[in-house]
């Protein structure tokens, strides 16, 4: 596979059994070595590894140039084996050489680590960042994942459908970007943020199974997992429950699994999302270390200290062993902290051994009887060096504020392993009032099915519904979220009026998509899920900059091509276009 014209081999490919053989390589010159008269090693490098080759020392080659180099595989003299290269046990001697492209020195050594090198320059020069061992290696290993869900998805009946780029602007979700319309000027479509509307639409139209790996675009802030453009396995059912696409999307996701690591994760569990902030705070837990949260209501049910009296919610977070690491102004911290994440405050404890007695040190320590601080020692299973961390405040408030610490107390970075899928499911159909109209939220989109055992409370306790709606989670990332669709318009209506759309407006806004519905709508629901997320933990890498090609800055900006740019004048008048000035 890797024969061309130019080339019999690739430079990671020779071993010892290739002694003798006459072999030609390409690639760029990755390093030059004089070595005694006449001689010079030159270290050959292409994306599948290195092979030194000995030349003549007149020859003109330096680093990155790209050549050609013709000669003989023969053994490494004794004691010069490289036992760190793959190629290590051989060299390519009698060496002709072809240059077929000088090269400008780069502006940073190929192989210097990334976090050696600024990183605006190793993106305003990504074209030679893409040379370096761990980026051929990322979008190899990009290019292994994609493929294994394409076969997945293939093997279990999808069917592959691209769906536009230009699209209308729609009323939910994230923020979009906007493209001007030459033959309409004043209109715009919209890049899309995902193929929701088309996929729903295919489900219509009887493609049953629908999947692509779909481009999708989002004019939110940056950060690391986050881009403007963004690739997803999007998958859509016809005539499914929800384990039916939690069953399709976990054997893609552990099909990509195995063809990357060559060992197939465990099956994936389920837990609820009330489970999930019970447990670890957050609707995204790591499960790849302990520290679940503790409840203590309970234990200070009648206590007379005005902190925990009277709360709605108490929880703790046993942070075992490391008491030690907070001095008070590291505790002073953790208040703080918690203070801005929205609790009251913080209460620690640091758990002490007095002549093998266990006891609380802790300034709210007096406050606590006797028999509180026995009770809490035992539930929080308290040791000698622990430190405990106490909030007391609304269940939400209690569970979320633990959660963040939790995950910045203890946990490992997103690239170590092990794999820790889960499925986190029954979320919440709405979240929360909306402030100015005094209604509830929607959790997913308005779209969404609700629970079959909540529907009846609608009307009477809309906060208390759960939908049917999922996402996957891995590591603690969420790789992706999606739902049963509604597809009885009786129920649609009951879920507009929960929001407050009226029948005019709901015509108005989603007329579009609603309308097909009544031609003959199956049940359906489906999923999305990012894979530049899935490959960076894959890669172990903790940006997803990384596992992208060409990826922006996290200001947004493209150093290599210099986008976003000015308009043109005249283009933006063939647009109907004025840009207003910039506010200092």
């Amino acid at each position: 596979m890797s024969k061309t014209s130019l080339r019999t081999h690739q430079c990671g490919e020779l071993r010892a059994e290739h002694v003798g053989q006459q072999v030609a390589l390409t690639g760029w010159v990755a390093r030059r070595r004089e070595h005694g008269e006449h001689l010079a090693f030159v270290d050959l490098r292409d994306h599948s590894g290195i092979t030194q080759c000995v030349i003549n020392e007149d020859v003109d080659v330096r680093s990155e140039y790209v050549v050609r180099i013709t000669g003989v595989v023969r053994h490494r003299p004794e004691g010069t084996v490289n036992e760190n290269l793959p190629t290590g046990e051989i060299e390519v001697g009698e060496c002709e050489v072809e240059v077929l492209r000088k090269a400008t020195p780069p502006p940073f050594p190929v192989d210097a680590r990334a976090d050696d090198v600024d990183e605006v320059l190793r993106l305003q020069h990504r074209y030679i960042d893409l040379r370096r061992e761990r980026m051929q290696k990322n979008l190899r290993l990009r290019s292994v994942v994609n493929s294994a869900i394409r076969t997945s998805m293939e093997r279990q009946g999808f069917v592959e459908v691209e769906t536009p780029m230009l699209v209308p602007s729609t009323p939910e979700g994230a923020r979009e970007f906007l493209v001007p319309s030459r033959k309409e000027p004043g209109s715009f479509y919209a890049l899309p943020q995902s193929p929701q509307l088309f996929k729903q639409l295919l489900m219509v139209g009887g493609v049953d199974r629908y999947y692509q790996i779909a481009r999708c675009l989002r004019d939110e802030d940056l950060r690391a997992d986050r881009q403007y453009e963004f690739m997803q396995l999007d998958l859509e059912m016809s005539f499914v429950e929800q384990d039916d696409v939690l069953d399709a999307i976990s054997e893609s996701v552990l099909d990509a699994a195995e063809a990357v690591t060559g060992e197939r994760p465990e099956p994936i569990p389920h837990i609820t999302w009330h489970e999930a902030m019970e447990r670890w705070g957050i609707d995204k837990p790591d499960l790849r270390f302990g520290m679940e949260l503790i409840e203590l209501t309970d234990v200070f049910a009648a206590t007379e200290f005005k902190a925990f009296a009277g709360a709605a919610s108490i929880k703790g977070l046993r942070v075992a062993g490391r008491s030690d690491e907070f001095g008070r102004n590291q505790l002073d911290k953790l208040t703080d902290q918690a203070k801005k994440l929205g609790a009251k405050g913080l209460v620690w404890m640091r758990v002490t051994d007095t002549d093998g007695t266990v006891g609380l040190d802790s300034p709210v320590a007096k406050f606590l009887s006797d028999a509180e601080q026995t009770a809490l020692a035992a539930r929080m299973e308290a040791e000698p060096g622990d430190l405990l961390l106490i909030v007391a405040d609304e269940w939400m408030t209690t569970c979320e504020v633990l959660g963040v610490l939790r995950n910045d107390l203890g946990r490992p970075p997103v690239h170590q392993g092990p794999y820790k899928y889960v499925w986190i499911i029954e979320f919440p159909l709405f979240v929360g009032i909306d402030k100015e109209t005094g209604r509830p939220k929607p959790g997913h989109h308005p779209f969404t099915m609700p629970h079959p055992d909540d529907v009846e409370l609608l009307e009477s306790d809309p906060m208390k519904v759960r939908s049917i709606a999922y996402d996957l989670v891995l590591n603690g990332w969420e790789l992706g979220s999606g739902s049963i669709r509604i597809h009885e318009p009786d129920l649609q209506r009951r879920i507009f009026t929960a929001l407050g759309i009226t029948e005019e407006e709901a015509a108005r806004k989603f007329g579009f998509f609603l309308n097909p519905f009544d031609y003959g709508a199956p049940p359906h629901g489906g999923f999305a899920y990012g894979l530049d997320r899935l490959v960076a933990i894959l890669a172990g890498e903790e940006n997803i900059r990384e596992v992208i090609a060409f990826p922006k800055t996290q200001s947004g900006a493209d150093p290599m091509t210099n986008a976003p740019s000015e308009g043109d004048p005249a283009q933006l008048n063939e647009l109907g276009l004025r840009v207003l000035p910039k506010v200092e």
